[in-house]
């Protein structure tokens, strides 16, 4: 029996698999190109380190690829087969399995049952809300960070990590002032927390300060060196706020340059693309053929259903290039609302009607877009992604009702929006029109 970094019991054949261990865990929380092969070095110290195997299957569940299940289930039944390990090890093989077979509630109890004894185990508490912000919770996102931090303090190693996941939550439970000083803050304490950067850049997004946003993610571009994909969305929060000031040849250089600089079929890095191009064309800007290679890696993605925010994004891409897929897309959604898990019923409840108001759309279908999404409004959040992300619907919802001819709707939808966001340019260019 060892100990990690943070004092945390540990088994493992060795304290070289312990230290590789804690520097594969502090580059998940820093979103590290290499978090891979740093997993890979720990599992050659220690062949046997549950946590190590468990990381693993974690790691691929998170790409969110149904072709990797396989793998992770390998990895799982190599964690079971150790013996003596310890009742929080014993936890985290019972999340994994129950992530496995789609019950996310189940993981998530499991993970948040770790918690109050062992407050340090960050990969319990960056699990879990993972979770809790794809299952749209954005009040347990905030209050698990915060019940944890109690067994924090400065002189342990990551703190900064959890002041970055803090502040997100702050964010998205609306108190924005809060959550950009604790923003600041982690990223005062670790320059490299990328996920501190971006919830400043949240902050920044929701009150509609565009030039401040510019500004922050300029002042953060070295600190995104070594990062993952993940860099990618912060460029794509970047090109929201050029979007915004109407800066449109900006927003495609840094699609061109930075968000899909590469074609890749990383689930987020496919929403982003998607998501701007959608904003981008509702502003009247033309995209080019930029839809038909989103739309061939969205193809390779019809059955995955691993997560429903990210199918209602394939599908938005479909619709706009491969309309045989789009429709396979939601014959498959159908058919996935069927069955059990945590996801299939986010599918049945809110999911399909998404997924079909968007190629509704695309079809310009707007009686159909708006039949579709006014009932479900306020059930969206059910997809999970952040209110900047979900923003888009809203904007789909409204840009019907205004093309459809539903001047009245449009216009209360507007003056909603303006009393939430009262400085938001797209809501009043479009209520003015």
């Amino acid at each position: 029996m060892h100990q990690d970094q943070r004092g945390l019991p540990l088994t493992a054949a060795n304290s070289d698999a312990v230290a590789l261990l804690d520097h594969t865990i502090d580059g998940f929380l820093a979103f590290r190109a290499d978090v891979g092969d740093r997993l890979k070095n720990a599992l050659a110290a220690d062949p046997r380190c549950v946590l190590a195997l468990c990381a693993r299957g974690y790691f691929m569940l998170l790409m969110a690829a149904r072709s990797l299940l396989p793998r992770v289930r390998a990895a799982l039944d190599a964690a079971r087969a150790v013996s003596g390990t310890t009742a929080r090890e014993q936890a985290h093989i019972a999340a994994l399995a129950a992530w496995c077979d789609g019950d996310i509630e189940t993981a998530l109890g499991r993970w948040e049952a770790i918690l109050p004894e062992h407050p340090r185990d960050v990969l319990a508490l960056k699990l879990a809300n993972f979770w809790h912000f794809y299952l749209g919770d954005a009040r347990r996102l905030l209050g698990s960070v915060t019940a944890a931090l109690r067994g924090w303090d400065e002189n342990v190693p990551g703190y900064g990590y959890l002041l970055g996941l803090q502040a997100f939550g702050q964010e998205e439970t609306g108190d924005y002032a809060t959550a950009e000083r604790t923003g600041r803050r982690a990223v005062e304490l670790n320059p490299a927390d990328v996920w501190a950067t971006h919830a400043v850049a949240h902050v920044m997004e929701m009150q509609d300060r565009s030039t401040d946003g510019i500004r922050w993610i300029e002042s953060r571009t070295a600190d995104l060196a070594g990062c993952n994909n993940f860099r990618f969305h912060v460029w794509w929060h970047r090109a929201l706020f050029h979007l915004a000031l109407g800066e449109h040849e900006r927003v495609l250089e840094l699609y061109d340059r930075e968000i899909r600089a590469e074609s890749t079929s990383e689930y987020l890095d496919i929403c982003n693309a998607a998501s701007l191009l959608w904003r981008l064309e509702e502003a009247g800007v033309a995209v080019g053929g930029r839809w038909q290679e989103l739309a061939k890696q969205s193809a390779a993605r019809l059955d995955d259903h691993l997560l429903v925010f990210v199918d209602a994004h394939y599908a938005m891409a479909l619709a706009a290039a491969d309309p045989t897929n789009a429709d396979a897309m939601l014959a498959s959604s159908r058919r996935f609302a069927l069955g059990s898990g945590t996801e299939a019923r986010v599918m049945a409840t809110v999911g399909v009607a998404l997924c079909e108001a968007v190629v509704a759309h695309r079809r310009r279908d707007w009686a159909r877009v708006i039949d579709l999404l006014a009932p479900i409004r306020g059930a969206i959040v059910g997809i999970g992604g952040s209110h900047a992300q979900r923003d888009l619907f809203e904007q789909m919802l409204i840009s019907a009702c205004i093309a459809g001819g539903r001047d009245g709707t449009a216009r209360e939808l507007l003056a909603e929006r303006l009393r939430h966001r009262p400085n938001n340019s797209w809501a009043k260019t479009r209520l003015a029109a």
